[in-house]
């Protein structure tokens, strides 16, 4: 029997099951499953009638709205296309010239970006909220398409249909629209649910806006478990441990940045979000000392590190850190971060050199990754997609860009990106290894390094900033120059009240280094 991979396809059979019980949470509103099957049936009846190529944007995140704008462009066979909100005006436009959408569905914070400029680009038919939560209405009645009377069910899609098509930043600056398959969405939580057990009593955070791909893990997860999906608004990003014990939240993944968001503010002492039973991280290295801080702070939780590229599908390789306050994990030394340990079920990892010839254990080069989870390629880039997944000895392979080792016990090892190698006077540096150092020095995990200032790809000195430590910036110098060889040490150190995170929550180093371009911080440098 052919299986519908509809990403929304187990939500009806959850909903039959759970009626009553709340799917989705964000502050004072929650649906239950009933209703959110029934405003996602007619999101879906209302789009159905418009599409074509099946591209339908969402202007929007962090909302019950956008939840049901990607259920109901799934349950009517098309594919989202999450459109951030901090995008500029001629950002949109370009994207929205680039998409040539079916349909544009806005959440309350999406509708306020439409411009008359934005408007004039926008699809025929665009969808804006109504006053019950998770309701839409088309924003021109002229412009609407008679729904669909019957649409009980989502539309039947095979495993090559395109799920959700999700840009990421480029090395040029130019997004890269990742097209995803269902196939490959299916394989991922395949492989999750084999590895933790995820029901209905489960309350897990959504810490991620829909832009960025760890937020396909939270909803779909949860919902195929029949649990509840609490949406952290940006204030709740300020203080995650209140949010987590107010919603006696579950389940967990997010990027390690937001711990160190709680070191800061003191609200990660041992014991201190004992609701947690799976933590995991995933979308930069997670610190050794992040995973025991952590792990002190869930005693009942697990604590797993997964590491993939939105080109394989969130998330592909998997290394269990530890259980029951016992570490079982393995630790990239060089970097004092955690392993990122064994490929999926279905996936298959190899390091390989600049030639693509695989390389022997314990030899570093890049990450290379193959099987079921492999994304189609990039939207309306053909020749970058033939580069990044090239055909390595007959098979279908994507270059990471990240640069790692596989051990003899065959476990893999992330050492960083390529592109953040630098050279500074000659020597060749990665700004993983003074980041890991920096962490230590300043006594904070906000700290990175950034290549500053650039000239023709070359950089002319690190700058170092941290955030949250107690370590001034000569204290920190000094230390860096007890653990680095003179050419690694920061020329300066800034010493921030915090450091910028982009919409993954990551640390930004974009913004630091126009912050240094724009001489707009006013830190505390070391002389």
């Amino acid at each position: 029997m052919t299986i519908n991979r509809n990403i929304a396809f187990t939500l009806l059979e959850i909903s039959r099951e759970f009626p009553e019980k709340a799917a989705v949470s964000c502050g004072a509103d929650v649906l239950s499953y009933s209703k959110l099957v029934s405003v996602v049936c007619d999101v879906a009846r209302k789009l159905a009638p418009a599409l074509q190529s099946g591209r339908c944007g969402v202007l929007g995140s962090r909302s019950i709205e956008a939840c049901v704008a990607i259920l109901g462009t799934a349950w009517a066979g098309g594919t989202y296309v999450p459109i951030s909100l901090k995008y500029p005006e001629q950002r949109l436009i370009e994207l929205l010239d680039l998409l040539d959408l079916d349909a544009l569905i806005v959440d309350r914070a999406g509708i306020r970006l439409l411009s008359d400029a934005v408007r004039a680009h926008c699809p025929r038919l665009v969808l804006i909220p109504a006053d019950a939560p998770g309701e839409f209405v088309a924003e021109t009645a002229g412009h609407e398409v008679a729904p669909l009377a019957d649409l009980e069910h989502p539309v039947f899609v095979s495993e090559d249909h395109l799920a959700y098509i999700e840009f990421t930043s480029g090395t040029t600056g130019k997004p890269k629209g990742v097209m995803v398959s269902a196939g490959a969405v299916a394989s991922y939580i395949e492989a999750m649910r084999g590895w933790y057990d995820f029901g209905p009593d489960d309350r897990a955070a959504e810490t991620c806006d829909i832009t960025f791909d760890l937020s396909v893990h939270n909803m779909l997860m949860t919902w195929h478990a029949g649990a509840c999906l609490h949406i952290m608004r940006p204030l709740d990003l300020v203080a995650p441990a209140r949010f987590i014990n107010k919603h006696q939240i579950t389940t967990w993944l997010s990027v390690p940045s937001l711990v160190g968001i709680m070191k800061q503010t003191g609200k990660l002492a041992p014991g201190s979000l004992p609701s947690l039973r799976i933590s995991l991280f995933c979308g930069e290295p997670l610190p050794l000392q992040v995973a025991r801080d952590w792990a002190a702070a869930a005693p009942n939780s697990i604590v797993d590190n997964i590491y993939g590229p939105t080109e394989a599908t969130i998330a592909c390789l998997r290394q269990p850190w530890s259980g029951q306050g016992v570490e079982t994990g393995i630790v990239t030394r060089s970097r004092d971060i955690v392993a990122i340990g064994d490929p999926y079920p279905g996936m298959k990892t190899m390091i390989v050199d600049a030639d693509l010839n695989p390389l022997p254990d314990q030899v570093p080069g890049e990450i290379a990754l193959g099987g079921r989870q492999l994304a189609e390629g990039y939207f309306a880039q053909d020749a970058l997609t033939a580069e990044r997944f090239p055909t390595i000895k007959g098979e279908r392979w994507y270059l990471t860009g990240d640069r790692g080792y596989r051990d003899a016990d065959g476990i893999f090892h992330h050492l960083g990106r390529l592109d953040n190698q630098v050279k500074v006077n000659g020597h060749r540096v990665e700004l993983e290894e003074i980041d890991m150092q920096m962490r230590k020095a300043a006594g904070t995990d906000m700290a990175c390094a950034v290549a500053w200032p650039v000239a023709h790809g070359s950089a002319q000195g690190i700058v170092g900033f941290s955030a949250g430590g107690e370590a001034d910036a000569d204290t920190i110098r000094g230390n860096l120059r007890d653990r680095l060889p003179p050419h690694m040490v920061p020329s300066r150190v800034h010493v921030l009240d915090a450091l910028p995170l982009n919409g993954s929550g990551k640390i930004d180093r974009k913004a630091l280094a126009v912050m240094l371009d724009d001489n707009q911080a006013q830190p505390e440098l070391a002389s």
